[in-house]
């Protein structure tokens, strides 16, 4: 037994701090969400979601929402059919450049969102005038944002696995290079590439520096909108965001301890 191992009873208090830290705020924002006008505790706020007479107020908030949806399968698409086989490439064919690739990728986490914004605009000057000025070109921003979370997610997973071996033993039996990479290398990097989703996801809906400075409506931007009118509405959104994120997480797990059974 490892005498460096924390005791159950540590592990339960760190458990359970660390538990507190998340859910009393959690707790304490669904708890502001029912505050009724009688001062009593209602659903009402939450009905009025769906309620047609207090559908105008919110709107924007789901027109924000539907943007960073979209954004958010761009970025996906982006991460998923751009980094993803780049990062393999670099690696199977020229790991001399991944001290270089890496340094490239991790770069954006430490470039502020302000000073990013300040590089792009002129660049989203000609993106406007290329493609027009829609929210869905926030995607090329935003695949730069989630560049540094997305490359460590999915080299997570190519370190663990052989790629070297596994292509060529495909490429042995005759798969083209496409077959290698669709059926052989993405289904043995699968938790990676979920988790670089994922994060993908959850960066793309709580992002708000670059929307608000380019001028783009998406569901940050709309929450702040909104929420100089009615400061429930945002509260039980963000709550809602929260929830989808985390169901989410629960799906990529699922799919991970699928994938784990199914190379046993």
């Amino acid at each position: 037994m490892n005498k460096l191992a924390p005791s159950r009873v540590t592990r339960w208090v760190i458990g359970i701090v660390i538990g507190a830290f998340f859910a009393i705020p959690l707790v304490s924002t669904f708890l502001y969400t029912l505050r009724g006008k009688d001062g009593g505790l209602s659903f009402e706020r939450w009905a009025a979601l769906i309620d047609p007479a207090a559908s105008a107020a919110i709107k924007p908030i789901w027109t924000g929402l539907g943007n960073s949806l979209i954004l958010a399968l761009v970025t996906v698409v982006i991460v998923l059919l751009l980094l993803a086989p780049t990062m393999i490439l670099v690696n199977l064919r020229f790991p001399t450049l991944k001290p270089v690739f890496e340094f490239a990728a991790l770069l954006p986490i430490s470039i502020p969102a302000i000073v990013l914004v300040v590089g792009l605009s002129p660049i989203y000057l000609q993106i406007g005038r290329a493609f027009g000025t829609g929210t869905w070109t926030l995607a090329f921003a935003y695949g730069i944002t989630v560049l540094p979370f997305a490359y460590r997610s999915i080299q997570a997973s190519i370190d663990a696995a052989d790629l070297r071996t596994l292509s060529e033993a495909a490429r042995s039996l005759g798969s083209s290079w496409p077959t290698v990479v669709l059926r052989v290398l993405a289904p043995n990097l699968r938790q990676g590439l979920l988790s670089a989703s994922l994060i993908s996801i959850a960066v793309v809906l709580g992002e708000f520096t670059i929307a608000s400075l380019l001028n783009r409506q998406v569901f940050q931007t709309a929450m702040v909108v909104v929420g100089k009118q009615d400061a429930y509405a945002p509260a039980i959104f963000t709550l809602l965001a929260l929830l989808f994120c985390f169901l989410l997480l629960l799906i990529i797990g699922r799919a991970a301890r699928g994938n784990r059974k199914a190379t046993q």
